[in-house]
């Protein structure tokens, strides 16, 4: 009835029209960057309250 392209056509219609990658930026989606950098946040507090507790009853 209506006519539409296959998944994989759609797919590589819309690659094929993002613009190239800036050399050296990691992440393009916002996101990501987002959750990356508070997934990080989070170990190196995990990790400083946990030796703040260790030092505190040594």
């Amino acid at each position: 009835m209506f006519y539409r392209k296959p998944l994989e056509e759609r797919i590589a219609d819309r690659v094929a029209a993002r613009r190239p990658l800036e050399e050296g930026k990691t992440f393009e989606h916002g996101p990501a960057k987002f959750v990356f950098i508070s997934l990080i946040v989070a170990v190196v507090l995990m990790h400083v309250v946990g030796v703040a507790i260790v030092m505190a009853f040594a």
